[in-house]
């Protein structure tokens, strides 16, 4: 089913690219899960088609991914790595083995100090092999690995960024997530801010820091892939019309086997929060590839 899915969407994006009208606005896809584990891959196309992408996935979003790009023209402008957790890194790290005629021009992320994860995320020691897998790649296909600083700005063909929130060593347990970068991307018609695995001490931190009032967006991806992630406060000051949800049908469902609700994850939660804040529509990777315009 899954090689089915990737026929027909990679088809429909080859046919339509080619009749759309000048665009006005970038484009942005959700792109669906290739396991059933959960994941987070964006890619967004400019108004002059430059190409961004944010994470990937895991390991078995790699074709899809390498294939969906190569319908897009195989140039990638940026790619930014929210987080080194192998569910948004590994695709990456297997596509910089043998990226064929893929081009980078730069890869750009936060990344935690190798030391304090060896000392305060213990049981994540893995993460710092993905960094350093993530080095090489970019090292042996000469690509600048980039480091992204709190406030900074930067742009890509109108599309406008701000990066709100980075690393965070001060927090331990959930270290990694709580130092997923953090950034908001705008032009004059709508605006999305991405929060990769963001966990509730950093979104009160960005609450309540020096960038809480650049937090409102048209559109948020929810944090943790919709559960366990930030606090409700925190999507209420975004204030959201929309809605990016990286989480797959069981987790959409908190359903560990055993029905809705039987699992361990607050997803169920966050959904009813977020029913507060009348979001007009919401794009949920559970139902294949989604896009905006």
């Amino acid at each position: 089913m899954i090689r089915i899915l990737t026929t027909l969407t990679l088809g429909v994006l080859s046919a339509t690219s080619q009749a759309e009208p000048v665009r006005d606005t970038f484009t942005l896809w959700q792109l669906p899960q290739q396991s059933p584990t959960q994941m987070m891959s964006y890619v967004i196309r400019t108004v002059h088609d430059r190409i961004i992408v944010i994470d990937g996935g895991n390991d078995a979003e790699a074709p899809y991914l390498k294939g969906f790009l190569g319908a897009l023209g195989n140039h990638v402008t940026l790619w930014i790595i929210s987080h080194p957790h192998v569910d948004h890194i590994s695709a990456l790290n297997r596509i910089l083995e043998k990226p064929g005629n893929l081009r980078i021009d730069a890869i750009a992320a936060a990344l935690p100090d190798p030391d304090w994860v060896k000392e305060s995320c213990p049981t994540e020691i893995n993460v710092v092999g993905h960094m350093e897998q993530l080095k090489a790649g970019a090292k042996a296909n000469n690509i600048p690995l980039r480091e992204l600083k709190l406030g900074e700005t930067f742009a890509i063909d109108g599309i406008q960024s701000k990066v709100i929130g980075v690393c965070n060593p001060e927090f331990h347990g959930n270290g990694i997530n709580n130092s997923s970068l953090v950034w908001r991307m705008w032009d004059e018609h709508k605006s999305v801010l991405f929060t990769g695995d963001m966990g509730a001490q950093a979104s009160e931190k960005v609450l309540n820091g020096p960038y809480r009032d650049t937090l409102k967006s048209d559109y948020v991806q929810m944090a943790h892939h919709g559960q366990a992630g930030a606090v409700e406060a925190f999507y209420v000051a975004v204030a959201p019309k929309y809605c990016l949800w990286p989480t797959p049908d069981w987790l959409w469902d908190n359903n560990n086997g055993g029905g809705k609700g039987s699992g361990p994850w607050v997803t169920l939660e966050v959904r009813a929060w977020i029913d507060k804040l009348n979001v007009q529509r919401h794009y949920i990777m559970k139902d294949c590839l989604q896009r905006v315009d």
